[in-house]
C-alpha cells in the first residue's frame, strides 16, 4: 500500500452535456440531455441543470422527457467528444507514462511513476494544476480524486463533483468507507447489493464486521475474498497504461420490434460488416464470432462460434453470424441485435473459400448496380440529427434545433459568441445547407492566427530520477478551490441514437475560461510547493497518439 496519495482519478463533469453547452451559447446554464431520441433511446449524459429534475444517465429517454419536458434533447456527437478526450488524455500523459483510460471522460494516473508527485502537498498541487489546464485547453471542468489506491481515488473524485478536488490521506480510508453503502465498492451491482441487503448488510462497515468466511458463503469464494479486502480499504491494483482489447462488437436497438425473419437476417449481415470495419480499423482479427439477440420480452440470447483461426474477412463473419442466427427463435419479434468478434489477434488466417465466395457476392452486387434500364432509386430525404453541426452558405455555422415535416430549424451561433444566435428554418433539401464539422471550444492567437490551445513542453526535475524532459501543459492561475459534494451518478456510455423531433432551448449564461499565466519550470523535493509549475509558451506541441473509445455503434470491451 502506498504511503502517499499519488493515484489520481479524473472524471470530467457531465462530459457530453457540458461539451454541448460550451459549444452552444444558447444552452449554457440550461437543462441539456444527450442520448438516443427514439422511442427506445436512453440518456447518455444529463447536465447538472437537468439532474435537478431527476434526469440521470442510463434512464429511458421517454422518462427523461416526462421529468424535464423543456430540456434540450440532443443526439450525441461522438467524434466531437473524442477530440476533446484526446486533448484531456494528452494532459494526463504529460504528467505520467502510466495513464489508464476507462472511457472518453475518465482515467487513472500514477503521479509517482511520472515524478509529478511524491507526497500529499505535491499531489494536491498537481491535481489543482491539472484542473486548471483542462479548463484552459478545453473550456470544460473535471473533478479530481487523490488517494493511495485506485478504489479510494475514484470515490474521492465522486465526492469532488462537480468541478472540485478531494484528497484522501493514507490511513483515513477505513473511516471514509465505513458508513458508505455497499454499492460504493467496485463490483457490487444491483443484484449483489440486494443479496447482501437480504443478509442484513447495507454498509461497508457491516461487510467488514461480517467477516471473510461469511462473505464467501454469501457471494462465492472469489467475490467474497475481494469484497472483504475492499471493505478494509485494501486495493493493490496498479495503474495499467495499456489494457489489451478483448473484443470488438456493434449492436443496434430498434424503435419497433422486427418480426420478419428475412429483415432480421439482413440486419445481422449489416452488423457483421460494421463489426469487421471496426476490427480492421483497429488492425485486429478474431477467432470467435458472437451473436446477441434481445427478444420482444427483454430476454437476451447469446450464441458464439469459434473458427479454425483468426479472420477479419467480412464473408467469414457474415456466414458465421447467419449460422448462429439459425439457432435462435425470433418468432415473437426482436428489439436488439448485435454482432461481435473475440479471441482477438494481430494477424489473420484467411479462409480462402469464404473469401472467394465473398468476392463473388461483391461482383454480383456491382453487376446489379450497373445493370442498364433500371429505374434509379428515389432520393432519400436528408436527416438532420438534433444538436449536430451545419453550415449555411448565407448564415454561416450553426446547429440543428430540430427537424420534421420536411423542415429543419437551425440556430446560428459559435462557441465564441457571447449570447444566443438567431434561428432560421429551411427545407430539409435546401442546397445551401450542409453538415459541418464541430468548431473548437477554445482558441487563442498563436503566430498571428487562431489555433487550439495545446500542451506545451517544459523540463521537469523529479526526486531520485535526475534531469529528464516531460510534456506538460500550459497552465492557468491556480486557486479554483477544493470542494466536496455528494456523489452523483456517473455518465453512461454511448446510447442508441435515432434522430427525431425538435428540441427546445432557452437563454444563455455565458462564461469565460480563466486567463493563462506563466510559472517556473522546475520542481525539486523539499522546494517551495509552488515550484515545478509549467511555463507558458507560444509554440504549440503535437499531441501524442490519441486513445479512442466507443463510437456509439457498439463497444470495444476491455477487462
Amino acid at each position: 500500500m502506498r504511503t502517499a496519495p499519488t493515484i489520481l482519478h479524473l472524471d470530467m463533469d457531465a462530459f457530453f452535456a457540458s461539451a454541448e453547452q460550451a459549444s452552444k451559447p444558447s444552452l449554457r446554464g440550461k437543462a441539456v440531455v444527450v442520448g438516443g431520441l427514439g422511442p427506445r433511446g436512453v440518456v447518455a449524459t444529463a447536465s447538472y441543470e437537468a439532474r435537478v429534475f431527476g434526469v440521470n444517465s442510463a434512464m429511458p429517454m421517454a422518462q427523461a422527457r416526462r421529468l424535464a419536458p423543456n430540456a434540450a434533447y440532443l443526439v450525441p456527437r461522438f467524434g466531437f467528444y473524442r477530440s476533446i478526450s484526446e486533448q484531456v488524455m494528452a494532459l494526463l500523459r504529460a504528467l505520467s507514462p502510466l495513464v489508464e483510460p476507462l472511457s472518453l471522460d475518465e482515467a487513472f494516473v500514477d503521479l509517482e511513476a511520472g515524478g509529478a508527485a511524491w507526497d500529499a502537498e505535491s499531489a494536491q498541487l498537481t491535481g489543482e494544476r491539472l484542473r486548471a489546464d483542462i479548463r484552459a485547453v478545453t473550456g470544460l471542468t473535471g473533478s479530481v480524486g487523490l488517494a493511495a489506491s485506485k478504489m479510494i481515488a475514484k470515490i474521492a473524485s465522486e465526492r469532488a463533483k462537480p468541478d472540485g478536488l478531494v484528497m484522501i490521506e493514507p490511513g483515513t480510508e477505513r473511516a471514509l468507507l465505513g458508513p458508505l453503502s455497499v454499492r460504493t465498492l467496485p463490483g457490487v451491482g444491483p443484484a449483489t447489493g440486494d443479496h447482501l441487503r437480504r443478509a442484513g448488510i447495507t454498509t461497508v462497515d457491516e461487510i467488514a464486521e461480517a467477516g471473510e468466511d461469511e462473505l464467501v458463503r454469501l457471494v462465492g469464494k472469489a467475490h467474497g475474498h475481494g469484497l472483504y479486502a475492499m471493505a478494509l480499504a485494501h486495493d493493490e491494483r496498479p495503474v495499467v497504461a495499456e489494457r489489451e482489447t478483448k473484443s470488438v462488437s456493434v449492436e443496434d436497438t430498434y424503435d419497433v420490434d422486427i418480426h420478419d425473419r428475412t429483415r432480421v437476417g439482413l440486419e445481422v449481415q449489416r452488423l457483421a460488416d460494421r463489426c469487421v470495419r471496426r476490427l480492421r480499423a483497429a488492425g485486429l482479427s478474431g477467432r470467435t464470432i458472437v451473436l446477441k439477440v434481445r427478444r420482444y420480452d427483454f430476454s437476451t440470447l447469446t450464441r458464439s462460434e469459434t473458427l479454425r483461426g483468426p479472420t477479419d474477412d467480412p464473408g467469414v463473419v457474415r456466414e458465421a453470424a447467419a449460422r448462429l442466427l439459425d439457432s435462435v427463435d425470433t418468432t415473437g419479434g426482436v428489439r436488439l441485435l448485435g454482432v461481435g468478434v473475440s479471441g482477438l489477434a494481430d494477424y489473420t488466417q484467411e479462409d480462402l473459400f469464404a473469401q472467394a465466395a465473398g468476392e463473388q457476392v461483391d461482383l454480383l452486387e456491382e453487376e446489379h448496380t450497373e445493370a442498364p434500364g433500371e429505374q434509379p432509386a428515389a432520393p432519400v430525404e436528408r436527416r438532420w440529427p438534433a444538436g449536430h453541426d451545419v453550415r449555411h452558405a448565407g448564415f454561416g455555422h450553426g446547429w440543428v434545433q430540430g427537424s420534421g415535416l420536411g423542415r429543419v430549424t437551425v440556430r446560428f451561433e459559435t462557441p465564441e459568441d457571447p449570447g444566443p444566435g438567431r434561428v432560421r428554418t429551411f427545407r430539409t433539401d435546401d442546397p445551401e445547407l450542409e453538415p459541418a464539422e464541430p468548431l473548437p471550444l477554445v482558441t487563442r492567437e498563436v503566430g498571428g492566427g487562431a489555433a487550439g490551445l495545446l500542451p506545451t513542453p517544459y523540463p521537469l526535475t523529479a526526486r531520485g530520477t535526475g534531469e529528464r524532459s516531460a510534456e506538460l501543459p500550459p497552465s492557468v492561475e491556480p486557486g479554483l478551490g477544493i470542494a466536496e459534494a455528494e456523489p452523483l451518478s456517473a455518465d453512461a456510455g454511448p446510447a442508441d441514437v435515432t434522430p427525431d423531433g425538435p428540441t427546445q432551448s432557452t437563454a444563455p449564461d455565458p462564461h469565460d475560461p480563466p486567463a493563462a499565466s506563466a510559472a517556473p519550470a522546475t520542481r525539486r523535493p523539499g522546494a517551495d510547493p509552488s515550484a515545478g509549475l509549467p511555463q507558458l509558451s507560444s509554440e504549440p506541441a503535437s499531441l501524442p497518439k490519441s486513445w479512442s473509445g466507443s463510437d456509439g455503434g457498439g463497444a470495444t470491451s476491455r477487462p
